[in-house]
């Protein structure tokens, strides 16, 4: 497996579905914007650490970001393929990084770094085709994390197509089929722990059909589901669009399927940073990204999606206070309870983590 995606690469991006650090100077021509609603809890659902040459996002870049002044109580940690374990058996390397991430929540906890429970969860890598052979894995996984694992992450995503980089776990097409990645997916069911799913959104019906096969095992749709808009999906985007929405009605027929809403910046759904002259500001994106939030909002329920930054990936576009206030901008008509859900809740049932709405 790979870090390609997140590697060294510098300067402005030039092409959609890698990973560069953010362009500090561009962000800054970005029209500064104080946080909305700034008591309103946040569990940020889904965010890396990791340091990579040339690209490093680890507690004191985070904690830059989180001092904009939305109230984020707890984050949870997404694999990125960072500080897997040098030698050993291949299997077992990943669990490097809960191991990793662990100690940096532990740090975090101090308060070091403010009251932000940064890492409280975290969603590390086991390769899924080891079938029931994984179950020793993700045991370490949960011995290192210090309570905080819970659940893995197979990222699947495939295009056949050239412009369309494929996930890193995406080793061929219909993974989540094969009859060895489902018996490692029931071995997270009967470990009570969660599957976290990346995948485009013309293969959501393989997501649907192993919720179907599995029904008892809490999966959870990354970034609203894989939306496209670069290469051959730059064009007849309403089609795409219509495509993409039947595909997420489908899924949330499925109860045990709950919805991240975020990250799609990089895969360019909507804005066009590459070629921006300066960040977008919340009311921009409220109004690019409403039709495709509203629409997972309106099929899962609010009870089932959660709100995730996906930073520093998204960062290469927008900065934290802006995205946070485009997400509130776009749920002001939601009613109390529905936003409690969307912006903590959901995150903190899926996740089992600390209630957000017990903190003073």
């Amino acid at each position: 497996m790979s870090s390609h995606l997140f590697g060294p690469t510098t300067g402005r991006p030039t092409t959609w579905g890698r990973i560069h650090p953010p362009d500090l100077e561009w962000l800054a021509r970005g029209r500064l914007e104080e946080a909305l609603d700034p008591a309103v809890p946040i569990v940020d659902a889904h965010h890396h650490l990791f340091d990579f040459p040339g690209n490093r996002y680890l507690l004191e870049e985070f904690t830059d970001d989180l001092a904009g002044g939305h109230r984020v109580v707890s984050t949870v940690h997404n694999e990125c393929m960072s500080m897997y374990l040098a030698d050993g058996p291949e299997h077992l390397r990943p669990v490097g990084e809960t191991k990793f991430i662990a100690g940096l929540a532990a740090r975090a906890a101090s308060g070091e770094f403010g009251p932000t429970r940064i890492g409280e969860g975290i969603v590390g890598f086991a390769d899924l085709t080891l079938g029931s052979g994984v179950r020793g894995v993700l045991e370490t996984h949960l011995e290192l994390g210090g309570g905080r694992f819970k659940g893995t992450r197979f990222a699947t995503g495939w295009d056949d197509s050239p412009d369309v980089p494929n996930n890193h776990t995406a080793s061929r097409p219909n993974l989540l089929a094969d009859p060895d990645v489902r018996s490692g997916a029931a071995v997270l069911r009967d470990m009570g722990l969660t599957l976290d799913v990346m995948v485009f959104f013309h293969q959501l019906d393989e997501v649907a059909a192993l919720a179907d096969a599995l029904p008892d095992l809490r999966i959870v749709v990354n970034h609203c589901g894989g939306p496209i808009g670069h290469g051959r999906y730059s064009y007849d985007r309403a089609e795409h669009f219509q495509a993409w929405e039947h595909a997420i009605r489908g899924l949330a027929e499925r109860p045990n399927i709950v919805c991240k809403i975020g990250g799609v910046m990089a895969r360019g759904a909507a804005f066009d940073y590459l070629h921006a002259d300066a960040p977008p500001s919340s009311l921009i994106l409220e109004d690019l990204w409403r039709p495709w939030f509203l629409t997972c909002i309106e099929a899962f329920g609010a009870d089932r999606c959660m709100f995730e930054s996906n930073f520093p990936v998204d960062k290469m576009g927008v900065s934290y206070t802006v995205l946070w206030n485009a997400y509130k901008r776009i749920t002001r008509s939601a009613s109390d309870d529905e936003r409690k859900a969307l912006f903590a809740g959901t995150a903190e049932k899926t996740y089992r983590l600390l209630t957000a709405a017990d903190e003073s």
